[in-house]
C-alpha cells in the first residue's frame, strides 16, 4: 500500500492474555500519531476479534505463536493477525440469545475492507483489515 507512514510487527503467545496485550501494542503504535488516533477505537475492536479467533478457534499444535502486523497510512490503518491454522474462519449466524458468534460480522461492518489469505512463505493464514480509507 503506497504512502506507508510506519510499520510495526511482533509475535505473541497463543493465549487468551494476548488479546489485551495486542490492544496495548496497537495503542502504543498509534500513540502520538495524529493520523492514527481517529482509527484507534475501531482498530482495537477489529484486532481483538482477530486475536480472539486465533486463540480460541485456530487448530494449531502447542507452542505456535500469533504474529501481529500494523501499518499506518494516510487516513488508514492496516491490521494483520497471522496464525498457524490454514483454515479460514466461517461467519455463522448468531441467534438473539447467543453471547458469541458476531465477531466477523462486526469486522465486516467496521472495516473498509477485510479478508483472509494464506501466509506467504509459511503455514497458516493471515486475517487482515483496513480501518479508515475508502469503503
Amino acid at each position: 500500500m503506497p504512502g506507508t507512514l510506519e510499520k510495526y510487527s511482533c509475535w505473541l503467545p497463543r493465549h487468551h492474555k494476548s488479546v489485551p496485550v495486542a490492544r496495548g501494542r496497537l495503542r502504543d503504535f498509534v500513540a502520538g500519531r495524529p493520523a492514527g488516533e481517529p482509527l484507534l477505537d475501531t482498530g482495537e475492536l477489529v484486532l481483538s476479534e482477530f486475536v480472539t479467533n486465533a486463540v480460541v478457534h485456530a487448530k494449531t499444535p502447542p507452542g505456535r505463536l500469533i504474529y501481529l502486523r500494523f501499518e499506518l497510512h494516510p487516513g488508514a490503518l492496516r491490521i494483520e493477525v497471522h496464525d498457524a491454522d490454514p483454515n479460514r474462519p466461517t461467519a455463522l449466524p448468531a441467534a438473539d440469545h447467543d453471547e458469541a458468534g458476531r465477531g466477523l460480522w462486526l469486522v465486516s461492518q467496521l472495516a473498509a475492507s477485510w479478508g483472509c489469505r494464506p501466509r506467504e512463505g509459511g503455514i497458516g493464514k493471515a486475517m487482515w483489515a483496513l480501518i479508515g480509507g475508502v469503503r
